[in-house]
């Protein structure tokens, strides 16, 4: 590898002009630090009281809530939404605020030597259950441990205290002790389903506002989804046992009363959770996509009749979470019915399929984002992520992806369009998305190391367009120092790096900018004649589709005012219905069973929701269409576009693709041990941006190595910041 630039930082004049070193006007750096105190502060209090939900101190301070406030509109159940939900939902409404007037902040502010940053890139964990583990994500994992340990043995401690006082016989102490212990786990479970679906919401303002991608968040909705099915799996065992052993099973199993809960909506909802739960597990999941997607629609199922089960004041608990993730599947909903162009698809050699679809200059995504993707033609509810392949430099009406050939649904993909030209058809396509990082973190670091597997390489093309068009074009941009890590399995895999069609004008930016490319053939001894290139006559022709319109911008990076005018008009909604059901039909029809109410809370919910918010994305959508009409027309666009190439050529004699900068080895793993030594040697002693996307054993891999060497502590060794861009539902 030759020797690697160290000078400055690119465009560091215009960084601190920007403030880019931190410092700030008072007025915006003050009314930022209180909102984000404020934040925090409030949600610090709300976790603390779910923490310690179970000590006598948070009990006392419960009962005087109630008793101050049970004397509203709406009783009980308002006083427990109040404590338990409402403070999730001013988070979110502080969210908007702050995202929607210091997202801008985001690339400008970025702290390497935070602590706070290093947490969440230093790989702790690297096998086992839970895949790679950063030290922040092992500090939130090992919480959510000592939270059910603690609450358990509280809980425990407590059922005997209580049972000794009553003068039963020791078979009634141990029914009574099997049912109280089995509506303490209940209760476990009810507030761990409130971080359950807190990170399910794919454009969750709460997501954008730390900063985690959905990518992520998925597993997070992974690990407490096993802990809260286990938790309610062994509520409702306390209850079984108990029923059978005193030989009243059948009747309390199939109980719905009116007052108190209701058994036979539980034993519905905890089934619909179980058949989740076990097709969710990843031999099945694995092997069974198809049913692992459809039994998880059973969520509606669950959901509902666990209000059902416990009425509406204890649903309340939950409400909050719940009605985030209602606001976030209705706006995906509605941005899902629009249908997109597909401006070109073609078949590669390697065994991918390019798409190119349109959006509207006012879209906003960087080049680590994702889409969903359905086909109707191949199914009408399936949807599949794709990395985008695209920087949003590369032109403001197209964004494309890159889409391997592995299983039914991408095999009946590619042979729809390899047929086009003899048997034309229609693709009818649908997006949701753009969702990812909220700031293009790959523009953090000077130095990059970025490791493919496969197929996995689609999102760092876009990476290295986007860096290329920002050095180009004179923007902000770190990244000086890059090398990419290619692994494959056979040769014809490396034709990607000439098969996005991406050239350059090297010697322009090449004293800015040290890129390398090593890429790795693991099941091929020897180079093929092509040595992983192609040339046009190899590729298919692409096919041009117009059946619908631009993606919408309703989810993902949109509009930050209209999110947020969205999700407070549908709150308000909620709460006014909630009001009005209860002042002129619960109370004026003495409306007491426990069950119903719940079901008329939930109902309220998604009334709110899709009334009153439906209203707003209504009138957000038809702006988004306003706005977009007025923008330069796509062909225009394209003209300029062609103009700036002849001009380019013109000017520049030479021209080189990104396939002219790669080593190819043959027969050969990666030796990350060997790469990562070579490349500390050579930078010295800086931080180093890793990004991973490709199969679990890579991510291992490569998490291992960066946590070795950062434990090493060699005088001049680098500090390599782990990330992975690898999504697995």
């Amino acid at each position: 590898m030759a020797e690697l630039s160290t000078n400055r930082p690119l465009l560091a004049e215009e960084l601190q002009e920007k403030d880019y070193s931190g410092k700030t006007p008072l007025l915006p750096s003050l009314s930022k630090w209180v909102l984000k105190s404020l934040i925090w502060a409030l949600f610090l209090t709300w976790a603390a009281a779910i923490f310690f939900y179970a000590s006598e101190f948070v009990k006392d301070l419960q009962k005087k809530w109630i008793n101050l406030t049970e004397g509203t509109v709406f009783g009980i159940t308002g006083s427990i939404f109040l404590a338990f939900s409402a403070p999730i939902l001013v988070v979110a409404f502080l969210a908007f605020i702050y995202v929607a007037a210091f997202s801008g902040d985001n690339f400008k502010k970025k702290n390497l030597k935070s602590l706070w940053f290093r947490l969440w890139t230093f790989p702790v964990l690297v096998d086992g259950p839970f895949g790679v583990v950063s030290a922040a994500e092992f500090f939130g994992i090992l919480l959510f441990v000592i939270y059910v340990i603690w609450t358990i043995t509280a809980y425990t401690l407590e059922t005997s205290s209580l049972i000794s006082k009553f003068p039963l016989p020791p078979k009634g102490k141990w029914y009574l002790m099997l049912e109280l212990t089995g509506l303490r786990f209940g209760s476990i479970g009810l507030f761990c389903m409130i971080f359950l679906f807190l990170p399910v919401a794919r454009g969750s303002i709460l997501l954008r506002l730390i900063d985690i991608p959905f990518e992520h968040a998925t597993r997070y909705h992974v690990w407490l989804g096993h802990l809260t099915m286990i938790i309610f799996t062994l509520h409702g065992l306390c209850y079984m046992i108990s029923w059978s052993l005193q030989h009243r099973f059948k009747q309390e199993m199939l109980d719905w009363k009116d007052i108190g809960v209701a058994n036979l909506p539980g034993v519905i909802s905890l089934i619909a959770g179980l058949l989740m739960w076990v097709t969710s597990l990843h031999p099945v999941r694995k092997n069974y996509f198809e049913l692992f997607f459809y039994t998880h629609q059973l969520y509606v199922i669950f959901v509902v009749f666990l209000a059902l089960h416990v009425g509406d004041f204890i649903f309340s608990i939950a409400a909050g979470a719940i009605f985030l993730f209602i606001l976030d599947r209705f706006v995906r909903f509605c941005q899902s019915r629009t249908k997109v162009d597909i401006v070109s698809a073609a078949c590669r050699p390697c065994g991918t399929v390019e798409l190119i679809l349109s959006k509207p200059p006012n879209l906003r995504y960087n080049a680590l984002s994702f889409i969903f993707l359905q086909v109707r033609e191949l199914s009408w509810l399936q949807w599949h992520p794709f990395s985008v392949s695209s920087s949003p430099l590369d032109g403001k009406y197209h964004l494309s992806v890159l889409i391997k050939v592995l299983g039914t649904w991408t095999s009946k993909l590619r042979d729809i369009i390899s047929n086009f030209t003899e048997n034309p058809g229609k693709i009818t396509a649908s997006v949701e998305g753009p969702y990812g990082h909220e700031s293009p973190y790959h523009l953090m670091y000077e130095n990059l190391i970025l490791v493919a597997g496969g197929i996995g390489v689609s999102p760092f093309l876009a990476i290295l367009s986007d860096i290329l068009h920002r050095i180009s074009e004179g923007k902000p941009c770190l990244p000086k120092n890059i090398l990419v890590v290619w692994a494959v399995k056979k040769s014809k895999e490396l034709s990607l790096l000439s098969a996005v069609d991406f050239q350059m004008s090297w010697h322009s930016f090449s004293d800015k900018l040290h890129l390398d490319i090593q890429s790795y053939v693991t099941q091929e001894s020897e180079p093929s004649l092509e040595e992983g290139k192609v040339d046009g006559s190899m590729k298919s022709p692409s096919i041009f589709i117009t059946n619908g319109s631009s993606m919408s911008c309703l989810v993902g990076t949109g509009n930050n005012i209209w999110a947020g005018i969205y999700v407070v008009v549908s709150t308000l909604g909620f709460i006014i219905l909630f009001g009005m059901v209860e002042v002129y039909y619960i109370q004026r029809f003495n409306i007491y069973a426990w069950w119903y109410r719940g079901l008329l809370f939930i109902l309220c919910m998604v009334a709110g929701v899709v009334v009153f918010g439906g209203v707003v994305v209504f009138l957000w959508h038809k702006l988004e269409n306003r706005s977009s009409s007025y923008e330069e027309c796509p062909f225009d666009d394209e003209k300029s576009s062609g103009r700036r190439k002849e001009q380019t050529a013109d000017n520049e004699t030479t021209k080189t693709d990104l396939a002219s900068f790669q080593t190819i080895q043959y027969g050969y793993r990666p030796d990350f041990r060997a790469i990562f030594d070579s490349f500390s040697e050579q930078i010295g002693r800086t931080d180093v941006g890793v990004i991973v996307c490709g199969p679990p054993s890579l991510q291992s891999s490569v998490a291992r190595e960066c946590r070795s060497q950062n434990l090493r502590g060699r005088r001049n060794n680098s500090v390599f910041h782990f990330n992975s861009h690898s999504f697995d539902l």
